[in-house]
């Protein structure tokens, strides 16, 4: 055993640094062998991927070795809220627990700082959106006279998609540099530089990748002085990946350049060019692409992705298209006249020279081995070119200066291997650790996969979900998640639900994704238990409500990719061309891992109890049915509806009162 595992071995013992600092502190097994995992991983500075179950502690398996190894290291999650976590509660408890002088450093992109240049400009512009975005900005205004980190997540109550955001955040389009007259006070640039400076540094998956094509998060310049690398919720690194590496023009940009060249033209060179006219014809161009990509589609909600030759072919996209490159070659030559005049109109003139070039390398034909595709969207369209996969991009980094890399998540394949996970990555030579959890599901939670349901694709599938969960919530007295694979199925369900309800005279309440923000709806499932939430994507990963609060999950069908997305077609493409199987290879396996992740809602404690159902029928009579149910964690299965419902009413006769 080498030093650092020793040291690592007494820090998690009985009577350790940990159970000293928290009189809570559990021994787990799982937990030591993780941690003794990466321990070595950092000695040799090799490569290790770590699926670690719910309860397994895989944070302070990372943190612990990473910290008393003295080595720099750089942690990447998925969101800006485990970030949060990281950097505000669990680092610092390590930090004191393990009584290190470790230095820590939050980055994020430039979207989450405030730009002060850019909030003057707002503040001196002549339109804003609407009345609240004048109260929004007041707001913004006030609260920079007190931050220190520029950071918008300290600001109470702004809202992530508030329309100021844009007007006093910067982009690497739009940031004047040095040039830029606040550049002393610089938010981001304070940021970076603490990062420069920091022991431990935590970033997220998509400001690596955005740094890896563009070079302007920042984490260029640390990497190459990192010994460690982590990546937890590994399992979204490669969609990251995907979305970052890739090429896009969206009207959104184009829609946000003309705005800002509008208001800078007024402010700085009124009546020198006319700026009403050229922001006007971007503007103009940039809707009608949209509205040209969305075609005949009406009521969108989400995202939805278009095959490029759904569209790509059409007279009017390819119009519309070319319209958007002339406008910004338009506006280009505008600004070329007063460029001289201020550092703003600099920057606007590249803005437009990129638009204008990225329109044109969207009129001609990918490039070899990537994947075009359209995000549309209620607020917007993007054009898309992107690898298949992060493995070149990942191999790349990993070649480029050798230390530790490390990958960890509660789900990342159903195989030993973790093919799922290492094979999308490039990781296929690194040390792979499968860790179970240590909860006990045999004991304190429940299958059912209903037989004699509906399949899928007939048409009354949705409503008799909706029907066996009112049953289920009712056996319960709510407590009751219900996931959709589609926002479809999220509206028929939730409707039919209300419809149940209120023929029943049921006072149980239905919270439906959509209805107002994702952190609300969790306030009011929490603060009214006889709830049923009704959630799509946002709500299969990143939800911990531990406890009573919920006991029972529906899952409406088995989540395979949509086969008609152009990145599911492409990677079924290229799979064939390998000679492999893509239902097992692939469709099989992104269920198993989806299916891990929404069933994973359920358990979060040791103490806790509850049901998984999963409405497809598929599940229990196919043959790849056995291959999913073994990806999910050893529960009790219950054959039938009569079952499942005394389970319920088990755990509703033990359920703590609220």
């Amino acid at each position: 055993m080498s030093p650092l595992e020793a040291a690592v071995a007494a820090a998690f013992a009985r009577g350790g640094a940990l159970a000293q600092a928290d009189a809570n502190h559990v021994e787990r097994d799982v937990q030591l062998r993780m941690a003794l995992g990466v321990a070595q991983a950092i000695d040799a500075r090799s490569a290790l991927v770590v699926e670690a179950g719910t309860g397994v502690g895989k944070t302070f398996a990372y943190l612990v070795p990473t910290l008393l190894s003295g080595a720099r290291a750089l942690v990447s999650t998925a969101t800006k809220s485990l970030q949060d976590q990281l950097f505000l509660r669990d680092i610092p408890r390590l930090r004191e627990a393990l009584q290190l002088p470790v230095t820590v450093a939050l980055l994020k992109g430039r979207s989450s700082y405030l730009c002060l240049h850019r909030m003057n400009q707002a503040r001196q512009a002549e339109t804003l959106p609407d009345r609240w975005a004048v109260r929004t900005l007041a707001k913004v205004e006030q609260w920079s006279h007190v931050t220190v980190s520029g950071d918008l997540a300290e600001l109470d109550g702004l809202d992530e998609r508030s329309s100021v955001i844009p007007l006093v955040t910067s982009t690497r389009e739009n940031c004047l540099g040095q040039e830029c007259p606040q550049f002393r006070q610089c938010h981001v640039v304070k940021a970076r530089r603490e990062a420069m400076l920091a022991d431990v540094v935590v970033v997220n998956h998509h400001l690596f990748f955005a740094d890896m094509s563009l070079r302007d998060t920042g984490v260029a310049e640390l990497l190459p002085s990192v010994e460690v690398a982590l990546f937890d919720e590994a399992h979204q690194l490669t969609e990251a990946g995907v979305q970052f590496l890739g090429t896009t023009l969206g009207s959104a940009q184009v829609i946000d350049f003309a705005r800002d060249m509008l208001g800078a033209g007024l402010q700085q060179a009124r009546g020198l060019m006319t700026w009403q006219e050229l922001a006007a014809g971007c503007d103009r161009a940039a809707r009608e692409l949209r509205i040209a990509a969305a075609g005949r589609l009406r009521d969108l909600r989400g995202t939805l992705k278009l095959r490029w030759s759904e569209r790509s072919a059409q007279d009017d996209f390819t119009t519309a298209l070319e319209a958007v490159r002339q406008s910004c070659e338009a506006a280009a030559a505008g600004l070329e006249v007063v460029l001289a005049m201020s550092p703003d109109f600099a920057k606007l003139g590249e803005r437009a020279t990129q638009f204008a070039a990225l329109a044109q390398r969207f009129g001609a034909p990918a490039a070899d081995g990537n994947v075009r595709w359209i995000d549309v969207s209620p607020q917007q369209t993007r054009l898309v070119e992107s690898p298949l996969d992060i493995r070149d991009a990942l191999r790349g980094q990993m070649a480029a200066a050798p230390k530790t890399w490390v990958f960890t998540s509660a789900t990342l394949g159903d195989d030993e291997r973790l093919s799922w996970f290492t094979e999308s990555a490039g990781l296929t030579e690194a040390t792979t650790l499968r860790l179970g959890s240590p909860f006990d599901y045999a004991a304190h939670a429940r299958l059912y996969v209903p037989r004699g349901f509906p399949k899928p694709n007939e048409p009354e599938h949705a409503a008799s979900v909706a029907v066996l969960a009112a049953r289920c919530a009712r056996a319960l007295g709510g407590r009751t998640f219900v996931l959709t694979t589609t926002l479809r199925a999220l509206q028929t369900i939730g409707e039919r639900l209300r419809a149940e309800f209120d023929a029943q005279g049921d006072a149980l309440q239905v919270l439906v994704q959509g209805q107002v923000p994702k952190r609300q709806l969790m306030q009011q499932f929490l603060a009214q238990p006889r709830s049923v939430l009704v959630g799509s994507q946002s709500f299969w990963e990143g939800i911990d409500v531990p406890g009573d609060a919920l006991q029972c999950v529906l899952i409406d069908k088995l989540p395979f990719p949509p086969p008609n997305d152009p990145l599911v077609e492409a990677r079924v493409k290229r799979l064939e061309g390998e000679g492999r199987n893509p239902f097992s290879d692939y469709f099989v396996a992104e269920a198993a891992v989806s299916l891990k992740q929404g069933a994973g809602r359920l358990i979060r404690s040791e103490t806790d109890r509850g049901l998984l159902v999963v409405c497809d029928p598929r599940m229990a009579g196919m043959n790849y049915g056995k291959r999913l149910r073994e990806a999910l964690p050893p529960m009790t299965v219950v054959a039938t509806e009569a079952e499942a419902l005394d389970w319920l009413a088990t755990l509703a006769g033990a359920a703590l009162p609220f």
